[in-house]
């Protein structure tokens, strides 16, 4: 994989790898505040990354989701630099006609088999998670990847 970032103005860069291009940017006063800057841009990547392996085995299982949403709550170090990720806490907030335990287990096997972002994140960060079922909380967990 080769992914290429180059600088448009101030503190603007694009991203892109084959046809397909992302924006970062940092806050005011820095940058312009445009887009996404690179450490908002990871915790997408983590949300998207275990979005899809959930999403998936919801399709395996044949199981309907009306909506799906995750909440990514980051807190970083407060002092000093570089200002780094302490803590992820993930809401995985779903509706439809699901079958909580499979829900639960594929979320689990997300955060502990297959998420390539988590496995790197939580090496470094503990990553804890909690699972919303039709607006009632089945679940939670934390990412572990060591079994």
């Amino acid at each position: 994989m080769q992914i290429n970032c180059v600088w448009q103005d101030n503190m603007k860069l694009v991203g892109s790898v084959s046809d397909h291009q992302v924006q970062m940017d940092a806050k005011k006063p820095f940058g312009g505040d445009s887009a996404m800057s690179p450490k908002e841009l990871v915790v997408s990547g983590l949300c998207g990354c275990t979005a899809m392996d959930v999403v998936g085995l919801m399709k395996k299982h044949k199981q309907t989701i009306e909506s799906f949403e995750i909440r990514a709550d980051v807190a970083t170090t407060e002092k000093g630099h570089p200002n780094v990720f302490t803590k992820i806490d993930l809401l995985f907030k779903l509706k439809g006609a699901i079958e909580p335990a499979i829900l639960l287990e594929s979320v689990h096997l997300s955060q502990s088999k297959y998420c390539g972002v988590s496995a790197m994140l939580s090496k470094a960060v503990p990553i804890n998670y909690r699972v919303e079922l039709n607006g009632k909380e089945i679940g939670t967990g934390t990412a572990n990847f060591d079994a």
